[in-house]
This record gives C-alpha cells, structure tokens and sequence, in this order.
C-alpha cells in the first residue's frame, strides 16, 4: 500500500486529523534538509511536503518566495531533492513523503526519469501546481505506474462542475485552498472554509487536507475538525528561517510543532 493511503487510514482509525508540513529543500540550508525532516516527524509531523525550489513560485507568498531563492542561490536543483528523500529513507520507512513544485524544472529534468527517480528514492506523490486536470493526461499514467499518488489543488474559486471532475481524479489526498489568494496570507476566513470542507466531503473519495493561511494551533484546531488533514508551511518555513546547525533546527521546531500536534490530536 502506498504510505499516503496506509497514513490516512491509520489516522481514520485513530480518529484525528492529521499534520502535514511543508519546507522547501535546501532551505535554511542544503545540509540539514534531511535533518529538517526528520525533525518534523519527531515533533508530530504525520505527512511531509518538499518544495522544489524554483525561480517563478507563482502559488506562494514572500515567505515561501524567498525560501526558494535561498535555496537556487545554494544551486538547489532536483537532484538535491531526490538525494533528499533517499537519505531520508535510510532511518524512516514510514512517513509519507509528498514532492510539490512546478512543471519548469521537471519537464527539463525529464518527466519520466525524474518520476522514476523520485520513486526509486522513496516518494509517494506529487503535487505539481501548474498541471491541473486538463493538463494532466500525459502524466497521469507515468505516476500511476510507479504507484505515485497526484495530489490535485482545489480553491474557494473552483466551478461546482470542475470541483466534481477533480475531486473524482484526485488520489493520495485532496488539497483544499482555504482562501483566494498566495501561501502565507493572512486573511483566512474560518467560517467560510469551514462551510467549503463541509461540502467538499460529499464530493470527495479521498482525504481532505487544508491549507494556506494556518499559522498556529488554534487557526489548525478550527479547520482540522472539517478535514482529513492540515497543511502548514509559511509560518513554518518563516520559523526556520536562519537555522545554521541541525541542534538549532531540532530546537525550532520543538518550539514551534507540538502545540498545532497538540491541538489537532484533542479534537
């Protein structure tokens, strides 16, 4: 069974939403993106997310932005994110690893190669920004082969008919925007997400997990009562921001994970 689907129904059993992290490789530094990820398992991460850096990050906000230019400035390509993930493997055989980024840098890589590559290394799915449905023909069957899970975007903006489309293609897990706008914002509007994720759940065969615009416990306790999962990363990637040395990660992240875990494993 792929760790996605394996996670979501040990979840289901325990009855709790999960927590899904969000970093970019190579950021705060090339060195201690493995020590990044392990760090956020032993504080509560149940999924992780690995950007791949790229120069146009059209979906995120300044932090995430910045994120990635860190790590281009650091010559953080693909490879360094599949290196990442296999020596990730090495100590966990569990956690489910997704890879989100943009079509740029993995149409030059290669899409199948690069596919093949990820999941040789241990990855699960694959959340590609700028591919949506009507774009994702050509590379559903590569993923699907290699038993890598799509994980498809859905916003506040998406027409009730193409809701339906993408939630009856989604696998792994369906990703909920929780507002207009980039990562990081701060204007998340509760009541409305919560009446989205309500309605969403008639739709959907898979998991719901959301995100953009959860900054804390209490914004992760509210909406993680309506879905299968939440999704953190700018306020996280912000926390991190500046870590030289893997002692200072594993503090940060100390300091900043286990009250969102907290939160979400009392509801």
């Amino acid at each position: 069974m792929n760790r996605i689907d394996a996670r979501f129904a040990a979840l289901k059993e325990s009855a709790r939403p999960g927590l899904i992290t969000f970093v970019t490789a190579g950021d705060p530094d090339p060195a201690l993106t493995v020590e990044v990820l392990h760090a956020l398992v032993r504080h509560g991460a149940d999924l992780l997310e690995l950007g791949m850096p790229f120069s146009d990050p059209m979906a995120d906000g300044p932090v995430i932005q910045k994120a990635n230019e860190r790590a281009l400035l650091k010559h953080v390509g693909l490879t360094h994110v599949i290196d990442s993930v296999r020596q990730f493997r090495i100590a966990d055989s569990r956690t489910p690893v997704v890879l989100m980024g943009y079509l740029n840098p993995i149409e030059r890589y290669g899409f199948e190669r690069f596919a093949q590559a990820a999941a040789d290394a241990g990855a699960d799915g694959m959340l590609l920004v700028d591919c949506p449905i009507e774009e994702s023909g050509e590379y559903e069957e590569t993923l699907a082969r290699l038993q890598l899970r799509q994980i498809f975007l859905l916003a506040p903006t998406t027409p009730p008919e193409r809701r339906l489309r993408i939630a009856a293609k989604a696998s792994g897990f369906l990703y909920y925007v929780s507002f207009k706008g980039i990562t990081g914002a701060g204007h998340l509007e509760h009541a409305s997400a919560v009446g989205a994720l309500k309605e969403l759940r008639d739709l959907s065969a898979v998991p719901i997990a959301v995100g953009f615009g959860i900054k804390d416990a209490a914004s992760a306790a509210i909406l993680g009562a309506h879905a299968e999962a939440i999704v953190i990363g700018s306020a996280l990637v912000e926390h991190l921001q500046g870590a030289t040395d893997a002692a200072e990660i594993e503090a940060r992240v100390a300091s900043f994970l286990p009250p969102i875990r907290d939160a979400l494993r009392a509801l």
